[in-house]
């Protein structure tokens, strides 16, 4: 496991760094990646984070890194973010039970949609505002890592692309 986070992680950070990304900027790429991975619609975050990457000059690679490295996470969190979307609108709880959603799309195909469409956007809301708080927390936390991963490089000089 150790070696997987090595080459996949660690290495293509301290690369970007050779290159004279900034911790600042890396940091906030990485922390709007993880934040975008971990996101409720299943299947968006690879260009939702190109898209937010380029918006905000961020850069695309650690983006990339960092929000595919978490999508073990937003499988994990999407029943989560349900749940507390359910919770803050008050609406039913989402049936995961495959016969019962299967036996909904059958027979209530259109009433099916719009209860999956509603679950899904109280999600979202959830997702945004937890993200609005996480990013910016998690990128002072990933920043001063990066200036030591960076001091490690030999004091090379680090120019903002």
């Amino acid at each position: 496991m150790l070696s997987f986070v090595q080459r996949r992680v660690v290495k293509p950070v301290m690369d970007l760094l050779r290159v004279g990304a900034t911790p600042e900027r890396l940091a906030w790429s990485l922390a709007m990646g993880v934040v975008i991975g971990i996101n409720p619609v299943l299947g968006s975050t690879t260009l939702l984070a190109l898209a937010a990457a380029s918006v905000f000059r961020l850069n695309y690679i650690a983006s990339q890194v960092s929000n595919h490295v978490v999508y073990p996470l937003q499988l994990l969190l999407f029943p989560v973010w349900v749940k507390l979307g359910s919770l803050l609108f008050g609406t039913p709880g989402l049936k995961l039970g495959r016969h019962e959603l299967m036996h909904a799309v059958k027979h209530h195909p259109w009433q099916t949609t719009k209860a999956l469409w509603t679950w899904e956007w109280h999600a979202l809301v959830v997702w945004a505002v937890a993200a609005a708080v996480v990013m910016p927390l998690l990128a002072m936390m990933i920043k001063p890592v990066l200036c030591k991963m960076l001091d490690g490089l030999h004091h090379e000089p680090v120019v903002e692309k």
